[in-house]
């Protein structure tokens, strides 16, 4: 069998509605394999061929509508992928740092809307970056170290995405459109090994109201990708990415599994692989494997 249909419940799955969706498939042409609980109940993998991947997928949404799953119709070969790459903001943590920085000084009300159109592709990465950290200008350093401790949490299932992935001989680089003093941090508490972000300028113990220059945005993200998969001598499609924001686009459409995670609207339109009901375990259940194989 060539292809795998996941289904990732984020709770138990009606073993019935399965069945009955095997059922249908192979009324429409498709050879089963013998379906593989990747977690008992929850998590199913089911080995298939015969029948475009398109065609499962949209099958298995409409005999599972209204079921909180994420489901994905993927190749068998290549599954397990070489290379992590992840955005961070929203994705491997739980909140936008520039937000949170934002709160501390009082401005999280006129600087939030500006990320959130941003991330929804509405204004250009770069110069709304520019004018939110322009806001920021004479917020105490010490605000940074502050809204580390207090603000940032690892998104559910971080840790075992990094430590799996790593364990099974992965990269795994956290690639942010964010700052290098929250991606150092989040880095070496998930696992990563390696990250880049932007710089916030810093004087007299003060944010200068500037980041330093060329920002890292949506091109830089996909040159990252690429410069990840020449060092591996590996070619994307050996990659997984995965983002929330306009600016993950080009890496997660470059990416052999590209994975819009609880992401806006038009992102997870274009990704290939959504993931809208489950945390970051999915992407390890994406490529085959079971909850007794998580590391970390």
């Amino acid at each position: 069998m060539n292809n795998a249909l996941v289904i990732i419940g984020n709770q138990s799955l009606e073993k019935e509605r399965i069945r009955a969706l095997i059922a249908a498939l192979m009324e429409n042409g498709a050879r089963m394999g013998a379906l593989r609980w990747l977690d008992p109940g929850r998590v199913c993998d089911i080995p298939f061929s015969g029948l475009e991947r398109e065609r499962t997928l949209a099958l298995a949404e409409r005999f599972l509508a209204g079921v909180p799953a994420d489901i994905a119709a993927l190749a068998q070969e290549g599954r397990r992928k070489k290379l992590l790459i992840a955005d961070m903001d929203s994705t491997v943590i739980t909140v936008e740092c520039i937000d949170e920085l934002a709160a501390a000084c009082g401005l999280r009300e006129r600087i939030a809307p500006i990320t959130e159109a941003a991330m929804r592709g509405e204004l250009s990465f770069e110069d709304s970056l520019r004018e939110r950290v322009r806001l920021l200008e004479n917020l105490p350093e010490t605000a940074l170290a502050d809204t580390w401790q207090k603000r940032i949490r690892l998104t559910p299932g971080a840790r075992q995405l990094v430590q799996t992935m790593r364990a099974n001989g992965a990269h795994t680089a956290l690639v942010s459109g964010g700052f290098t003093y929250f991606t150092e941090k989040v880095a070496a508490r998930a696992g990563f090994h390696s990250h880049r972000a932007n710089r916030l300028e810093i004087a007299g113990g003060r944010l200068t109201g500037r980041v330093g220059e060329p920002i890292l945005g949506r091109e830089a993200k996909l040159a990252a990708l690429n410069e990840f998969c020449s060092k591996l001598s590996i070619a994307p499609e050996e990659a997984l990415a995965v983002g929330d924001g306009a600016n993950d686009l080009a890496m997660i459409g470059a990416a052999g599994l590209g994975v819009a995670f609880h992401a806006k609207p038009a992102v997870a339109e274009a990704a290939r692989v959504a993931i809208r009901h489950n945390d970051l375990t999915a992407l390890l259940y994406l490529q085959g494997y079971a909850r007794d194989e998580f590391a970390g």
